[in-house]
């Protein structure tokens, strides 16, 4: 029962393993490259430097793979997809990068990466990957350590203001497409695989196995996974999933082929990576990346990117609200209270109208880029959620409401330059970096607030010099919206 599950207190805890960044880049060094398969763009919210792509041609996946990081992303958005089209993103992505490696000599892991809170498709997505690229086990490690979900026990919970509460019990178990109804991680794969998978045929990596008896322990413990069998692993902090990364490297070196499902903190610690205090004000003023060209890449990126920098710039950015999540809307509240802002919203019922929404559109993008001239403006979509009869109705109107929030940002942004754009929810954040900015390829530059809030910084295409932060609906405090603008603002 979920109501007899209890947070480990600290003093039951076996002491932390502390673990160097610089031994997982040593032990990676040469190693095959991590690919990121990120099912929304908030995955990058943990690190800094870091390629990520929108697009996944060979010549993408080439670029990226020439890059000098340990680590890139491609932003496949599934989650927003129905499931047939979801695994058929996937063996198009894998399909093109096992070209790209071919061509480039440059061998790659693969991470699925899911929501935090897990919501997703799962098991479908490291269903179609195993299919592709076969593997020995899949490696299942949803912790997020600045966001508060932490896995302990082989239980995942979630930092709220009252305390640690089962996943399973939060509202984002209740989501109207991928809700579950366990936080034990061996019974929440057996109620996701209807029962193909037994909670007990689950292998759990525990806090003892990486604290206590260490790296070359857990390694052991990977590389005797087989036939795709699941592995769940506790982290309740950085050094616990360096402890892993370590265990990680030496199991594929030995031959073991992993397959990862991953919150974002586990990408951090693979990549050999620390994690990096928030973007200052002085650095938003001057990021850039001596590889990177604002050439476009084609003619036609040649001539979006002439009529981007013909519209009028603005002095002030525009945020997109797409998320319904409770702790949005209480992050909008906060930052309506900061003041200077216009506020415009795009009503969900006219959006499903066919026969009201392109006025509706175009007269609430004229609306906000005049509004540009004189502070920032919040885009928004109605509050009330709307869903439909079943799981697959309630995403058919989610694409249709996060397609009108980009045919009103590009719309905007043709109109009038922004200084920078915010995109708040998962969808929204997709949609927007892929058909309102059109990004294919970017640098994920940090955080504007500790591990959480990604900022990218556009390549290619017609926004190039627009940072563009990645803000998810399900992170942060009340105030992180506020404080966020208000970072921007202070550039």
């Amino acid at each position: 029962m979920l109501h007899t599950l209890r947070f480990p207190e600290a003093a039951e805890l076996p002491p932390v393993r502390e673990a160097d960044p610089a031994e997982v880049r040593a032990a990676i060094a040469g190693g095959r490259r991590l690919v990121v398969l990120d099912d929304d763009p908030t995955g990058t919210q943990t690190v800094a430097g870091v390629p990520v792509l929108t697009t996944w041609t060979v010549d993408d996946l080439r670029w990226a793979l020439r890059q000098d990081s340990t680590a890139f992303f491609v932003l496949t958005n599934t989650r927003s997809l129905a499931p047939e089209a979801a695994a058929a993103r996937n063996r198009e992505v894998v399909r093109a990068l096992t070209e790209a490696s071919a061509a480039e000599g440059t061998g790659f892991v693969l991470a699925s990466r899911g929501d935090s809170t897990l919501r997703g498709h799962f098991p479908l997505e490291t269903d179609v990957l195993a299919e592709e690229v076969p593997v020995d086990g899949v490696v299942l490690v949803p912790a997020y350590i600045e966001a508060g979900r932490l896995t302990a026990g082989s239980v995942h919970w979630m930092r709220t203001a009252d305390g640690m509460l089962p996943v399973a019990e939060s509202e984002f178990a209740k989501d109207a497409t991928f809700g579950y109804a366990n936080s034990g991680l061996p019974e929440w794969i057996e109620e996701k695989t209807g029962g193909r998978i037994p909670a007990g045929d689950v292998l759990r990596i525990t806090l003892e196995d990486i604290r206590l008896r260490g790296a070359e322990h857990v390694a052991g413990l990977l590389t005797s996974l087989s036939d795709g069998r699941p592995a769940v692993v506790d982290a309740l902090c950085d050094d616990d999933l360096r402890v892993l990364a370590l265990a990680s490297a030496t199991a594929e070196g030995s031959g073991a082929r992993l397959l990862y499902r991953v919150g974002p903190s586990f990408v951090r610690a693979r990549a050999g990576q620390a994690a990096h205090p928030p973007l200052t004000a002085a650095e938003l003023r001057t990021f850039s990346h001596p590889g990177a060209s604002p050439t476009a890449t084609s003619q036609a990126e040649a001539s979006r990117t002439s009529q981007a920098e013909a519209s009028r710039p603005a002095a002030h950015g525009l945020i997109a609200v797409g998320s319904h999540v409770g702790l949005t809307t209480r992050q909008l509240d906060r930052l309506r209270e900061r003041g200077g802002l216009a506020e415009f919203e795009l009503d969900v019922p006219s959006l499903l109208d066919e026969d009201r929404r392109a006025a509706h559109v175009a007269e609430v993008a004229q609306a906000c880029a005049e509004a540009l001239g004189s502070g920032e403006v919040v885009l928004r979509t109605t509050r009330a959620l709307v869903t439909g009869a079943d799981a697959d109705d309630s995403l058919a109107i989610a694409r249709a409401v996060s397609g009108a929030v980009v045919e009103t940002v590009r719309a905007i942004t043709a109109e009038r330059r922004p200084a920078f754009v915010v995109a708040k929810g998962g969808i929204t954040s997709s949609d927007v970096a892929t058909q309102g900015l059109e990004i294919r390829r970017a640098w994920a530059r940090g955080t504007l607030l500790p591990g959480i809030v990604s900022l990218w910084e556009p390549v290619s295409g017609p926004s190039v010099g627009i940072p563009y932060i990645v803000f998810a609906g399900n992170v942060g405090g009340e105030d992180a919206l506020a404080d966020v603008v208000d970072l921007l603002r202070s550039r």
